[in-house]
């Protein structure tokens, strides 16, 4: 694998388990300040790819959500670094904005990779959004951007 590339992909997954830690403690720290549960559409979401793909989650009940439980997050982990991969390689061939569009760029990016698929899904649709669902949605992306156009700033 030529060099460039490795650097590109290193780069691209350290911004984004750092804006994935960002956006997961964000997300964390709203729900420990405004008692709010944590989101079903994770689980919802793996359980609803799983369905499509033909695949049975194994175990009774409890064990598949369980299972469930586990999956749901590491679906967004899967996201939040492949957002990271797909802006370092933007960087690569050029795109190097300013530090607050591209941290906007980043939050934007992450936000779509996250809830793109729930809508496909069916699982959620931002047009039926309260303010509050916004802003529960809006300020960990931003998290996640900040904390991503970081780590992508100091690579370069």
């Amino acid at each position: 694998m030529d060099g460039t590339l490795l650097r590109t992909l290193g780069s691209g997954l350290a911004a984004g388990a750092a804006g994935t830690t960002a956006l997961n403690a964000a997300t964390y720290l709203d729900m420990a300040l405004r008692a709010r549960p944590a989101s079903s559409t994770p689980e919802e979401s793996a359980r609803r790819l799983a369905h499509a793909a033909g695949v049975q989650i194994p175990g009774d009940e409890e064990a598949q959500q369980n299972r469930l439980a586990g999956l749901g997050p590491l679906l967004g982990i899967g996201a939040g670094l492949a957002t990271g991969v797909a802006l370092a390689a933007a960087r690569a061939v050029g795109f190097r904005p300013g530090r607050t569009v591209g941290a906007a760029v980043a939050a934007a990016a992450a936000m779509a990779a996250g809830n793109a698929p729930m809508v496909v899904l069916k699982i959620t649709d931002p047009r039926t959004w309260s303010a509050a669902e916004w802003a529960s949605d809006i300020l960990p992306h931003l998290a996640y951007g900040i904390a991503a156009d970081a780590v992508l700033r100091s690579e370069s």
